[in-house]
């Protein structure tokens, strides 16, 4: 019999969105003679039975086009907006994928998509999952497809932001993208030559910082890039951080838990400027002109990397041969150059941060580069 799947896509816009959905489509249609559906904005799309044809005349194209056709949303299935009020909208996601004859949902995502897809899986849908985010911090999977463009974007920028880092003797302070996770950062910072790297997995000191970038102006080289993710903490407040994260595990009480969710919440609140006050501190210490650049979500718009595409692709039509083999419950990983089902209770709720001893740090270091530590 003809199997039906539906497709949809949530959480962040990411490259490679359309990619994979392309090769889910397409073999899913083309190779095993299944029929396929989209559903529009994420979960919320299945909530409201918002469907769309996925047919080869809406697939031709979108390889390299950026962004998602079928629309995204970071709604959940169990906390949705419904008429002003947050309601629980599992039911009705059954119910929608049951009267669509769905054989097969497929939910394209980062870290809460996987959490998202689990909770459905509980509640006997065949889901299966593809990670994307251009984070990187999805757990389980070498790779996320958007990471690569995100990349080559944030590279680009450093390596158009060192003229004039050094036309004025200035200190530029880039802001890349990565709350909890530095592997943007990182990865841009050193294919861009930054001379500081900063990201939330090593807590930085501001002297530190300050003092390497005086060293090298004592050298001669009176400018610095400092590439820094968003979530990137100074030590004091990483500690801070900390406790509240621990307050909030032990929590067993609602005044507790109360507590906890409000003592992140002015960290979250404090650290809305951080970028502009840590170059605000730098040229304070160092003497010199510091200018801020927030890259902002340029950094996940556009056309693909072809590295991107080549992943999307082979995760898709990867995705697709599990659907045809009655696999489910699973997130598609990219493993070396193939793909391996990795059960969704082994992904959710877990992140892959930057290990302290990581190759990429090893290598920076080397390198003269600095992590304010």
């Amino acid at each position: 019999m003809t199997k039906y799947i539906g497709v949809l896509t949530a959480g962040g816009d990411s490259p490679g969105l359309n990619a994979a959905i392309r090769g889910v489509g397409k073999a899913a249609q083309g190779y095993h003679g299944m029929q396929v559906i989209g559903l529009r904005d994420g979960f919320r799309g299945l909530a409201e039975n918002r469907t769309t044809p996925l047919g080869g005349e809406v697939l031709s194209g979108i390889l390299t086009v950026g962004g998602t056709i079928l629309g995204t949303s970071r709604d959940k299935p169990h906390k949705m907006a419904v008429g002003g009020k947050e309601r629980d909208m599992t039911d009705a996601i059954v119910e929608n994928y049951q009267s669509n004859h769905l054989d097969a949902l497929v939910c394209l995502g980062g870290g809460g998509t996987q959490k998202n897809a689990l909770r459905l899986a509980s509640r006997g849908l065949n889901v299966i999952t593809l990670p994307k985010t251009i984070d990187n911090d999805v757990a389980m999977t070498d790779v996320t497809f958007g990471f690569d463009t995100a990349l080559g974007i944030a590279t680009d920028a450093i390596d158009r932001l060192h003229s004039t880092a050094h036309s004025h003797h200035r200190i530029i302070v880039v802001e890349i993208m990565g709350h909890r996770a530095g592997w943007l950062a990182l990865g841009a910072g050193i294919a861009g030559g930054a001379d500081v790297i900063l990201i939330p997995e090593i807590p930085y000191d501001v002297e530190t910082v300050a003092d390497a970038i005086r060293k090298r102006a004592r050298g001669g080289k009176k400018f610095s890039i400092v590439a820094v993710a968003e979530g990137a903490l100074p030590q004091s407040q990483a500690r801070k951080l900390d406790a509240a994260d621990a307050q909030k595990r032990t929590a067993r009480t609602k005044e507790d838990k109360k507590r906890a969710k409000a003592a992140l919440a002015a960290i979250a609140e404090q650290h809305g400027q951080h970028t502009v006050h840590l170059a605000q501190q730098l040229e304070g210490l160092t003497g010199l002109e510091a200018r801020v650049t927030i890259l902002g979500y340029v950094q996940r718009g556009g056309t693909p990397s072809a590295a991107d595409r080549l992943l999307a692709t082979r995760l898709g039509t990867a995705c697709a041969d599990l659907i045809n083999d009655g696999v489910f419950g699973v997130m598609v990983a990219a493993r070396g150059d193939g793909a391996e089902a990795v059960p969704l209770e082994q992904v959710a709720g877990k992140s892959k941060l930057v290990p302290q001893d990581h190759p990429w740090i090893a290598s920076a270091k080397r390198v003269g580069t600095s992590f304010g530590d």
